[in-house]
């Protein structure tokens, strides 16, 4: 694959952010915005197990989507305090995924602030995302393609991203809104996914107290080098063509793909994985031919 860096600043002016990334949609990572919360000195997973560690949390792993799973269904439950007990002992493929600290924990409100980089956030969808060592999410974009700010703590974050116009050389999976769930996008074997020599995307780590901005609907796939947790917050789609993705993605395209998994079980998951397959690399076909 092809992986630019993804640039650094220590700061951002407002219309600096506006001018130079919102407007380009360009991915950018903040390394001093957030040093003045109270989170950047407090948050680790030591903290969170001392003001959440008996709230019970939904766990989820890299299983292979089955026909019987409901839509953001969890893989198994623990205490909070078991989890970073778990994180800090070994390895382990659990993650959280989107849990709204808001709800959760109302006390973690102070340790922030919603930041003023020119778009507005969104401020009662801030999600939080923990993961042991060498666990990872598929390669993903969000259900409504929004503009998201993820700030990453305790440890360190693998992130390669790719904009929309990249979907063509990724093995999208139809009627959903991820990758071949096969495809190792720390260590991509070329052979198997010829496709991927063309892709043209962002790479970096992320440490602790670094944001990183995501434009619209961005493709993103994230493994954890280290155990350690991220707060995503995010502003809605401005282009009008990502809107109507997002509403298409909500309103059809999910129940459509319920509806299917229920008529047709596990046949309708590997059908659309197979689509993947044959889509992609018919793709790739015309590319060398042209």
């Amino acid at each position: 694959m092809k992986l630019a860096n993804i640039p650094r600043v220590s700061n951002i002016t407002k219309d600096n952010f506006i001018e130079n990334y919102f407007k380009p949609q360009k991915p950018v990572v903040l390394e001093q915005a957030i040093a003045d919360w109270p989170a950047f000195t407090k948050w680790n997973l030591d903290y969170m197990k001392e003001v959440a560690g008996d709230i019970t949390v939904p766990l989820y792993d890299n299983r292979p989507v089955q026909h019987k799973d409901g839509f953001n269904e969890p893989h198994a439950k623990m205490k909070m305090a078991e989890y970073v007990d778990l994180l800090k002992k070994e390895p382990t493929k659990y993650r959280i995924f989107l849990w709204n600290i808001l709800k959760e924990v109302p006390a973690l409100q102070q340790d922030y602030r919603f930041p003023d980089f020119g778009l507005k956030i969104l401020k009662g969808l801030p999600m939080l995302f923990f993961g042991g060592r060498d666990s990872y999410t598929f390669m993903h974009y969000d259900i409504d393609l929004a503009n998201i700010f993820h700030f990453h703590f305790d440890g360190e974050k693998e992130v390669v991203l790719f904009p929309q116009s990249e979907t063509k050389n990724l093995y999208k999976v139809p009627h959903s809104l991820i990758t071949h769930e096969s495809i190792d996008f720390s260590n991509p074997d070329y052979e198997k996914w010829p496709a991927l020599r063309n892709a043209k995307g962002f790479k970096t780590t992320l440490k602790h107290g670094e944001v990183l901005y995501m434009p619209e609907g961005f493709w993103h796939y994230m493994k954890y080098k280290t155990p350690g947790f991220s707060m995503s917050l995010r502003a809605l789609a401005r282009n009008p063509k990502n809107l109507g993705k997002a509403f298409y993605n909500i309103l059809i395209m999910r129940h459509y793909d319920v509806l299917m998994r229920k008529l047709k079980g596990q046949d309708w998951i590997d059908a659309k994985n197979e689509k993947a397959i044959t889509n992609t690399n018919k793709n790739t076909k015309v590319l060398v031919e042209n």
